[in-house]
């Protein structure tokens, strides 16, 4: 870069027989931009030596937490190529970090649009209200609808972004599971690395028991106690993306149900997923020909519209309480999160049976 400029001296003249002033000028700038642009990167090679909180966890994925920002195909990259090294070799992405393990972190720019939302505000700032459980280890919030669990295609940013800002002085925090966009409740998310593995341990083999509370159409059938059908997610012609029951391809899918309260044309059910596939509640309520209320995905318009006209402006799916032992003390945890008031009012205008 410097060669091409110093090219149009001769003894620190401009040798105008080979630039005319326009691109002279315009090359000067380019070349500034560019060295400035270098220079926003972060040029430090960093050592970082692995914590026991931070070991077993995947190089690639203890890359993408440290380099927010940073797109996964870089971070393959990066591996590919050797400038990562752990205790001075070569690694594969799927290399298990150990504890006291040396990462060489080569210089990479991390993009600033990673950067947290602002802790003033609301919809920050509102989720301090919504945590019903802190300590070391967890912390577990009753996330609204219409909140996403972290930013994304679209979404400047979600609960986990929000909950970096309001807790700055954390120095880990992950999401244990998620929940969709429009459905509110429990939320669990790790303080500790080894919280983390510990929930994720219990989720694999069924530990965790999770609960939701759902309001479907029609009279849900006594003897439906469970739905046995595998999911499988699929892309619409217009590119939605919503998901199927697909008896050759999908994945199995389990769901427990139980009828909590009926009412004149809808039923309020006890919904307890056993896998946790995307849209799993959802979609096995459908497939019994009960789909949920106010879902505009899987509920025919018209239903949709009649709940609509009767106050219901969200899906009417919450997960109303959890089950866990606690990754340090082996405490059971029981954790609940009631109805919100918008719910509670809708259900009070039916009619009972």
């Amino acid at each position: 870069m410097l060669c091409q400029i110093r090219k149009t001296f001769k003894n620190g003249h401009f040798k105008p027989y080979k630039y005319s002033k326009a691109i002279f000028f315009h090359q000067i700038i380019y070349e500034h931009v560019t060295i400035f642009a270098m220079n926003t990167e972060n040029k430090a090679v960093q050592m970082v030596t692995v914590s026991d909180d931070e070991a077993g966890q995947r190089i690639d994925n203890f890359l993408l937490k440290r380099l927010k920002g940073v797109p996964k195909s870089r971070i393959y990259r990066i591996l590919r190529k050797g400038e990562v090294r752990v205790n001075k070799k070569r690694v594969k992405p799927e290399y298990k970090l150990a504890a006291e393990d040396v990462v060489r972190v080569p210089p990479i720019r991390v993009s600033e649009a990673s950067s947290l939302p602002s802790n003033k505000l609301n919809q920050v700032t509102q989720l301090e209200q919504c945590i019903v459980y802190e300590d070391d280890c967890l912390l577990v919030i009753n996330k609204p609808s219409g909140m996403a669990v972290h930013g994304g295609s679209g979404v400047n940013f979600g609960v986990i972004e929000a909950l970096r800002s309001l807790r700055q002085d954390s120095r880990y925090l992950e999401l244990v599971h998620r929940i969709d966009r429009d459905t509110s409740g429990l939320l669990v998310v790790a303080k500790k690395r080894s919280a983390l593995r510990e929930m994720h341990r219990q989720l694999r083999e069924k530990v965790v028991q999770k609960d939701y509370l759902t309001l479907v159409h029609g009279q849900w059938p006594k003897s439906t106690k469970t739905v046995d059908a595998p999911l499988r997610k699929n892309a619409l012609a217009s590119g939605e993306r919503i998901v199927i029951v697909d008896h050759h391809e999908g994945k199995p899918s389990l769901t427990r149900f139980r009828i909590e309260r009926r009412f004149a044309d809808m039923t309020l059910m006890k919904a307890s997923p056993v896998t946790g596939r995307t849209h799993q509640i959802r979609v096995h309520c459908l497939e019994q020909g009960h789909s949920i209320a106010g879902d505009d995905k899987y509920t025919d318009k018209h239903l949709l519209a009649e709940t609509q006209a009767k106050g219901l402006s969200r899906l009417f799916l919450h997960a109303w309480q959890i089950r866990f032992v606690h990754p340090a003390s082996q405490k059971e945890m029981h954790l609940t999160a009631p109805l919100e008031h918008s719910l509670q009012q809708f259900c009070e205008q039916l009619t009972p049976l």
